[in-house]
């Protein structure tokens, strides 16, 4: 089996090893555009090491933002902004992506470290929209339910977010379909009571999501990668379950998604989730193993020996890392240290560097 350093390739995209930046919202956007933060943020994180960058959450329309703050590539100037940041990541050989969301009840809600619940219209917050009138929770903003045209439309949202993406370069989309965000509240019978095409059975529950990979497979080059981030289970009985998540993998495979992004939980505001040190790699494992596709593990994981385990034992085929990447953007390069590899190091940092890295 490859190891954390080994390459991974996905169509006709190589990744220098398996690292990869997991989406973490910044709030640090105004009306969506990126900023100096974005770039210093990203961009050392692919100075750091990390095979493929993945933006935050990246709403596809102004009401899909989770925050006000969060950012955006509804337009072509959210993508115009954006694109210096794609060169610099790909400026070190990394591959740059983006997760392409949309946050559906769980918008118009504050930013972590200002509290929790709605953010009111006369704040820079709006309506958010979902699969129904139901609140995620009871500080939450009460949404509008989606009616067929607004479906047509947040499909459609994707399609032209993904266009954008690839103008600027691009090389991964991940489409979030979990945490409670808008393609899992259709997902999920626990937020999606519906009794039209989009609710009720499996095939109805699923449709959203589908449609929206189906339209952007359509417009995204068939030599390039697409990832789905989706919640293995809602924790909760009567919910989103493991079982389901490894059946919309085998359809996602066959859609022609390359990479299921295997996280957890959001959707049930009262779930417990029994939180401990890869609390989530099950899920990979048993998604890669039953439905026959590629899969990332993601939660509280933080050696190198942990995720270089993680992949030579075929739990997952790559790890996305995120806290540990936000306490430590060189991480990668410490990981291959103590693992014994080789990494190539930017020629700017090769005083610091062991005696065997080599430049790039």
């Amino acid at each position: 089996m490859p190891g954390l350093f080994d390459p991974l390739t996905l169509r006709g995209l190589t990744l220098c090893n398996r690292i990869v930046v997991s989406p973490m919202c910044q709030y640090s956007s105004e009306d969506g555009l990126p900023n100096a933060w974005h770039m210093v943020h990203l961009g050392s994180r692919a100075v750091g090491g990390a095979a493929l960058v993945l933006t935050e959450a990246t709403a596809v329309t102004p009401e899909g933002r989770i925050s006000p703050q969060d950012l955006g590539i509804w337009s072509d100037t959210h993508a115009e902004k954006l694109a210096p940041i794609v060169w610099f990541i790909r400026q070190q050989r990394r591959a740059a992506g983006t997760q392409l969301a949309h946050a559906g009840r769980k918008g118009s809600t504050r930013r972590p470290w200002e509290g929790q619940g709605a953010v009111a219209t006369s704040n820079g917050g709006w309506q958010p929209v979902g699969p129904g009138v139901e609140p995620f929770a009871p500080n939450y903003p009460v949404p509008r339910a989606l009616d067929a045209d607004g479906i047509r439309a947040v499909v459609a949202a994707f399609q032209e977010a993904a266009i954008r993406a690839r103008e600027i370069g691009m090389e991964v989309v991940e489409i979030h379909a979990a945490h409670g965000y808008l393609l899992h509240e259709f997902l999920s019978p626990l937020s999606n009571t519906r009794t039209d095409e989009y609710g009720g059975s499996f095939e109805n529950r699923t449709r959203l999501c589908l449609d929206v990979v189906d339209a952007v497979r359509a417009v995204w080059p068939d030599d390039l990668p697409i990832f789905v981030r989706v919640s293995a289970t809602d924790w909760t009985p009567g919910g989103w379950d493991i079982e389901q998540t490894v059946e919309l993998a085998r359809r996602l495979r066959s859609h022609g998604v390359d990479l299921v992004d295997c996280s957890s939980g959001g959707n049930a505001s009262g779930a417990t989730i029994p939180l401990g040190p890869g609390y989530q790699v099950p899920f990979a494992e048993r998604i890669r193993r039953d439905a026959g596709i590629a899969t990332g593990a993601v939660g509280l994981i933080t050696t190198a020996t942990q995720a270089n385990a993680i992949v030579s034992e075929g739990r997952a085929d790559c790890v996305l890392l995120a806290r540990e990447l936000l306490r430590d953007p060189y991480w990668p390069m410490h990981a291959a240290r103590q693992l014994g590899q080789t990494m190539d190091w930017p020629p700017q940092y090769l005083r610091a560097a062991p005696t065997d890295a080599i430049p790039r």
